[in-house]
């Protein structure tokens, strides 16, 4: 047996996935974006572990000071420290970013896409007008006018629950304002996931497994979901790749407009929102201190340039028509 012929079975009997994997990681510029992304969100992830300082903690003496041995990045206008505040406000941005990807795109984006293009008929009918109709708006003011209506009753809500239950820390840890953006991104997050599995579907449906899955009497939530589902998974893939990134502009941007999460739980759009927002006192931080913004405009920065690179590599491997 040559050469070639070894080589042939090897990759023969790798999985599709092992495959994906391979190829992936041939493209080395999305493999450290990739890596890139990883470190960024575990740094979020463990911030509890590796903050210096309290994020809430105030040095009225040492205000607007830079980097030393105490304060890696400085501190801001009211003497906190910018690194502590930093992984924490990645920690806010993981925190959004895979609770509307889970109830969003995945859950509610992908059931949806199943249904209408199984079922088409009435059920196709109803929830793509629904999703034209939510789409018809301009995408960030619908986020700000869902988050800026929605804030007082959730609060309102919250309050009573933590006067009732005698549960505290409900508003204070952030936790509501997590609610607040999971539940204004909702509307703009499952639309578009749902036309791309519904597109898939609409080709699969009448597949020669699917009408001998029904020949045998398989149910339908079993076609879906055993038989369908694991057949549109890599454009799913692709899709998401691509929306990480919007999301996390998207809570950046709530946060930036004081719609988002809500002092003293940092985010990263607040920290830039906190600089650059208008007012004698912010304008002369943004005037003096400059670097105050390098730091969460970074992270935000390679968050979104990363996953586009990881979004255009996944593209390419999954899609050989793109290569």
């Amino acid at each position: 047996m040559n050469t070639d012929s070894v080589t042939s079975e090897l990759r023969g009997s790798r999985s599709h996935w092992q495959q994906v994997w391979a190829n992936f990681r041939r493209r080395r510029l999305a493999f450290i974006s990739l890596v890139i992304v990883a470190i960024i969100y575990l740094l979020g992830i463990i911030a509890p572990l590796i903050q210096t300082h309290d994020y809430q903690e105030t040095n009225i003496g040492k205000t607007q000071q830079g980097p030393d041995n105490e304060n890696w990045l400085g501190t801001d206008r009211l003497g906190r420290d910018i690194y502590t505040r930093v992984v924490w406000g990645i920690q806010t941005t993981v925190i959004i970013t895979a609770t509307t990807l889970i109830t969003g795109s995945l859950f509610l984006g992908v059931t949806m896409g199943l249904m209408a293009g199984y079922f088409r008929g009435w059920i196709d009918a109803v929830i793509m007008r629904i999703g034209e109709v939510i789409s018809a708006f301009p995408d960030i003011l619908l986020i700000i006018l869902l988050a800026a209506t929605l804030r007082p009753k959730i609060v309102e809500l919250a309050r009573a629950i933590e006067d009732s239950t005698n549960i505290t820390g409900l508003v204070s840890s952030g936790v509501v304002d997590y609610l607040v953006i999971g539940v204004a991104l909702l509307p703009l997050s499952w639309f578009g996931m749902m036309r791309l599995v519904r597109g898939q579907v609409l080709a699969l449906r009448d597949a020669e497994y699917v009408e001998a899955a029904r020949a045998i009497g398989t149910s339908t939530p079993r076609i879906l979901f055993r038989h369908i589902l694991p057949n549109v998974v890599s454009p799913v893939i692709v899709s998401v790749s691509f929306g990480i990134g919007a999301i996390a502009l998207s809570e950046v941007v709530l946060s930036f407009f004081g719609l988002g999460v809500q002092p003293p739980r940092p985010s990263l759009g607040v920290m830039i929102g906190e600089v650059t927002a208008r007012g004698g006192a912010s304008v002369s931080v943004l005037r003096d201190h400059p670097e105050q913004l390098l730091a969460p405009i970074i992270v935000v920065w390679l968050l979104i340039f990363c996953w586009n690179i990881v979004g255009d590599a996944l593209n390419d491997v999954f899609n050989p028509r793109a290569r």
